[in-house]
């Protein structure tokens, strides 16, 4: 059997049904889903995705990039991301392992295991390498780990390390280099971003931003966008519109409120930003998705 198919395999019998699977091994995430899905806002934290089967695809900010079991995609700042499966059937549903990127371990393998010290331009925050053999076989290995959970909570971090180690030598391990250097550009950017996240619902000053990454405003606005893609206040936009959209479906609150209560002070403008990023308008949207939800959980 190939490290592919033993892979898939392994997902398959600890992801018995669509959904995101939690693991015995902090940070690892087994997910399932047997259907393509509608574009879909989440907020991808650091973590690398590996797929075992299907295809999915992310979309940020002008940037579309489609990953499969041919190539991992790292995500190396919380980011607003637009997902969506693409590829999958029940007979074949999309499988992928999830891990998320610990600063502390990838700091220590970078001090052990440095890249050329040429390597400074800033990264993308998200971006798409090529699988490699290594790295699937230690991707199958460290999910089949998990039939034996003992085990896993035993050997699990020596597969997980080997991982990040494979990541951090690898063709853009120069993103994971970065996110070690609290005092590199990458850092700085990273900096605006949380301030960004924990304040989505004020304004949004660039020279605010600027001050908080320790940059002209010239030098941040393009290491912002070299990172995220966006604009600062485009990625403000995608933080209220999640957050918006999360209230209504989740907690049903009328689109005009969810729009107050993410910043907005003209519901018109938040129905034109909304619908500009969705497709349909807020309260239309907002619809769909509760009855698609509640026919998810009929499913299953």
């Amino acid at each position: 059997m190939t490290s592919l198919a033993q892979f898939r395999d392994a997902i398959a019998r600890h992801a018995p049904r669509d959904g995101t699977f939690a693991s015995v091994l902090p940070g690892v995430r087994l997910i399932r889903c047997a259907t393509p899905t509608m574009p879909m806002p989440v907020i991808y934290e650091p973590t690398v995705c590996f797929v075992a089967q299907g295809r999915k695809r992310a979309t940020l900010g002008a940037s579309v990039l489609h990953y499969d079991p041919t190539s991992y995609l790292m995500a190396s700042v919380g980011l607003p991301v637009m997902g969506a499966v693409i590829e999958a059937t029940p007979a074949h549903p999309y499988l992928s392992l999830q891990l998320d990127l610990d600063p502390a371990l990838l700091s220590e393998l970078a001090l052990q295991h440095p890249r050329p010290a040429g390597e400074r331009a800033v990264a993308a925050g998200l971006t798409l390498t090529a699988m490699t053999p290594g790295l699937l076989d230690a991707c199958a290995r460290l999910v089949a780990l998990l039939d034996a959970p003992d085990d896993a909570r035993a050997l699990g971090d020596l597969i997980v390390r080997e991982i990040l180690y494979r990541l951090l030598t690898g063709p853009n391990g120069g993103v994971l280099q970065a996110m070690t250097r609290a005092d590199g550009r990458q850092g700085q950017i990273a900096r605006a971003i949380v301030w960004i996240r924990a304040n989505f619902t004020g304004a949004c000053r660039v020279e605010e931003l600027a001050r908080v990454a320790g940059m002209s405003r010239s030098t941040f606005h393009q290491h912002f966008r070299a990172v995220t893609a966006m604009s600062p206040l485009d990625f403000r936009t995608q933080l209220r519109m999640q957050e918006a959209r999360r209230l209504m479906v989740g907690d049903g609150m009328e689109a005009a409120n969810a729009g107050y209560a993410v910043g907005y002070d003209s519901p018109s403008q938040f129905s034109r930003d909304y619908s500009r990023l969705f497709g349909a308008p807020p309260a239309t949207d907002a619809s769909r998705l509760r009855l698609e939800s509640r026919a998810s959980r009929v499913r299953n």
